[in-house]
């Protein structure tokens, strides 16, 4: 299989698939990075994924899963255009591989009233970044693939919220009354390796823990963990780089297919974060 974007997600999905005796391809878009992984037990290759990937030995072509979970890092819409829908276009012209699963983005749904969204939601999203995400998820799809919707992800050395806690930048958005929806690392990446299995139906599947939460509620979980006062109230930012959305997302649809997260919310990741 091949791994396309060896950052956060993509290197735990690569371990994982890798200690279950997969032969796994990880590409990645610096030479820092590929010196960094050059001791896993998984092959790695610097590659500019919507470049020439001529490069990349014929041996790796047809695979049997593609993954794309490459990121721009937060890069204007013309990042986004150049690595996921002309990226993922390029890699499945070169690859042909026999599923592709592409992580997409809960992003997507632009709901702003609190209510619950699942993969059926009408997708409106302001954001052009988000649009050319689902531009990218109709190639998936098309192809018969998978597409994975992400929450936000935290784990092992990240953690947004609880950074902006330590650090005294952290505020309650018009008193933290919207929503926040969040996918601990370690399940995300055991998602890719359950929807990598072909009894699973392809289509869309929104990835997210069992626990949608209010703003507030993440920073009283934090507060309680350190023993320490809530943030100050702020005002909102709908105008923030991130897409300012306030939703709650349903995971009943993967959880249908026998996945369940080890962390079935934020609070559960806590202490392993700390």
């Amino acid at each position: 299989m091949v791994i396309a974007g060896c950052g956060f997600l993509g290197e735990a999905a690569a371990f994982l698939f890798a200690k279950r005796g997969h032969s796994v391809l990880g590409l990645c878009a610096t030479q820092t990075t590929s010196v960094k992984l050059a001791d896993r037990p998984f092959e790695i290759l610097k590659a500019d994924i919507s470049g020439s990937l001529s490069e990349i030995p014929a041996v790796w072509k047809q695979p049997d899963l593609l993954i794309h979970c490459a990121s721009t890092g937060g890069g204007s819409a013309d990042d986004y255009r150049n690595l996921y829908r002309d990226g993922l276009a390029n890699l499945l012209e070169f690859f042909a591989p026999r599923r592709v699963l592409f992580t997409g983005s809960t992003s997507v749904y632009a709901q702003t009233t609190g209510e619950w969204v699942d993969e059926e939601s009408p997708t409106q999203p302001a954001r052009e970044t988000s649009r050319i995400l689902l531009e990218a998820e109709s190639l998936a799809l098309g192809a018969g693939g998978v597409v994975a919707r992400l929450a936000g992800l935290y784990g092992p050395g990240r953690s947004t919220y609880l950074k902006k806690f330590l650090d005294g930048r952290a505020a309650l958005e018009a008193g933290g009354t919207r929503w926040i929806n969040q996918i601990h690392r370690d399940d995300a990446a055991r998602a890719l390796i359950h929807l990598s299995n072909p009894k699973v139906p392809s289509g869309i599947y929104n990835v997210c823990d069992n626990t949608p939460v209010t703003q507030r509620g993440v920073y009283e979980w934090i507060a309680d963990c350190l023993k320490k006062p809530l943030p100050p109230t702020g005002s909102a930012e709908p105008a923030r780089k991130k897409a300012w959305t306030n939703k709650r997302v349903r995971n009943a649809r993967l959880r249908g297919t026998g996945w369940k997260p080890a962390f079935a919310s934020y609070r559960e990741g806590l202490p392993s974060l700390l």
